[in-house]
């Protein structure tokens, strides 16, 4: 199905400027701000975790500007996968992202709850507050996109432009650290021996903070010139986050003591308070709030347009791909806000730092299978000549997404059991979906959406 066919041009809203935002908006979440207390426990180990991601993600985003180039008229990676492997193929890659998605929302809560605790103490101790402020902060998202997905694109140009203020303020911190008082950078060196088995944990949780490459993809029916606009902003919104990463990714490890970053719900707060005072670390935890609740909102947009397009692509109920007087699949926001709910009080049984890396684990090894098969898919695709494009260029493209999909093997070697079990009962519950809607639209045939 194409993008066009899905949404009429009036719903076309979404440009340049906002598609980066939304990219490098729903990259740069809470978890990169709650990612350093994750990866304490793998020491230096860490950064060549990092390097190795970022490599693998490189190609990943090549994927991901080549496959709109290619085929502008796609509404997305259902259609990619599916040129490639068909619908079965496409189901369960889309299947996980859906999974991956609405425990996004739910692990970006979490992490901004714990943020809040350096306003809100009383969070730590009270074992009901957390999930009630957690779920309060979905339900006011999924609200802000029933309002049409170019109120939530000002939303989020909005909020990416105030969440790259604390990161900037990190390099800024760590440069005159360094210029300043450069033995500080020596007094907290992680202990640990060179490790390949940490470093592939470290890698998969690295992986977390870079999802949303691909986000600019997801909602191709509501942007405009989606052939120059998507590979534009991928590229661009990857850049910039892995420019902002390099800068930001080291400085906590090495200034604040292991054991103590490990157990941080705040840990660049912690920094920035160790350095600068108590104060400062309240004015860095209320910009990376604002960040979080950016990501919120991104990923809410996001997991609109998944649940409508597998709607209309007939493997969701039809309900859900209908549209209210905004442009905005009011249904399948709300069913999944009532999904992503239940995954966020199934997972308060932890505490906030635990219960963030347990879930990003699981998002991630969620999020894997659509990277996996879309960078197969231009290796298939490029082996078949059906890539509009020069043998020469189409060869690059085709090896660029085989290591996509190599990098992609080698990131789930990390997931640890307990998340992968996880993540293959969620898996397999897509199974009797799949069976269930392949029935019915072999018997009635699939409509496209309805507006209100």
């Amino acid at each position: 199905m194409s993008a066009a066919d899905a949404v009429g041009s009036e719903h076309r809203s979404l440009g340049l400027g906002m598609c980066v935002a939304l990219v490098v908006g729903n990259i740069i979440g809470v978890g990169i701000f709650a990612l350093p207390a994750s990866l304490a426990p793998y020491g230096l180990n860490a950064l060549t975790g990092w390097l190795i991601t970022l490599v693998g993600c490189t190609f990943i985003t090549i994927t991901f500007a080549v496959l709109p180039r290619a085929f502008p008229r796609d509404d997305g990676p259902y259609a990619y996968a599916q040129r490639a492997f068909g619908d079965g193929a496409a189901f369960f890659v889309m299947w996980c992202y859906w999974v991956s998605t609405w425990m996004t929302n739910a692990t970006i809560a979490i992490a901004v709850v714990g943020y809040f605790t350096v306003f809100f103490p009383a969070l730590n101790t009270n074992p009901w507050l957390p999930p009630i402020t957690a779920l309060s902060l979905l339900w006011i998202f999924v609200a802000i996109n029933l309002r049409g997905a170019r109120t939530a694109g000002w939303v989020q140009v909005l909020t990416t432009i105030l969440k790259l203020c604390p990161l900037v303020g990190v390099i800024c911190l760590g440069a005159w650290v360094l210029f300043a008082h450069p033995s500080a950078y020596t007094h907290n060196v992680p202990p640990n021996a060179a490790s390949w088995g940490e470093v592939s944990s470290a890698s998969t949780l690295a992986l977390y903070a870079m999802l949303g490459i691909e986000c600019a993809t997801i909602p191709a029916c509501r942007i405009k010139d989606p052939q120059r606009t998507i590979p534009a902003a991928t590229i661009i919104g990857a850049a910039v986050t892995a420019l902002i990463y390099v800068g930001v990714s080291l400085i906590p490890m090495l200034l604040i003591p292991q054991k103590e970053l490990a157990a941080s719900s705040a840990p660049f707060a912690d920094l920035f308070r160790r350095v600068l005072g108590p104060s400062s670390g309240e004015i860095l935890a209320l910009f990376i709030i604002i960040g979080g609740l950016g990501a919120l909102n991104g990923w809410t947009l996001l997991l609109g347009e998944v649940t409508q397009g597998l709607a209309r692509h007939g493997r969701f109920p039809a309900l859900l791909a209908r549209e209210n007087s905004h442009g905005a699949p009011v249904f399948a926001f709300v069913i999944t806000g009532l999904v992503a709910s239940a995954v966020l009080l199934s997972n308060y049984d932890q505490s906030i730092s635990s219960g963030f890396t347990f879930m990003s684990v699981v998002v991630t090894a969620t999020n894997i299978p659509m990277y996996f098969v879309c960078g197969l898919a231009i290796t298939v695709l490029a082996w078949r000549g059906r890539i509009p494009a020069k043998p020469h260029q189409a060869f690059g493209w085709a090896v660029a997404g085989f290591c996509a999909a190599a990098y992609c093997a080698w990131a789930s070697v990390g997931i640890g059991l307990r998340p992968l079990l996880y993540t293959l009962g969620l898996s397999a519950v897509g199974i009797p979906v799949y069976l269930t809607f392949g029935h019915l639209r072999r018997r009635t045939p699939v409509t496209s959406a309805v507006t209100d």
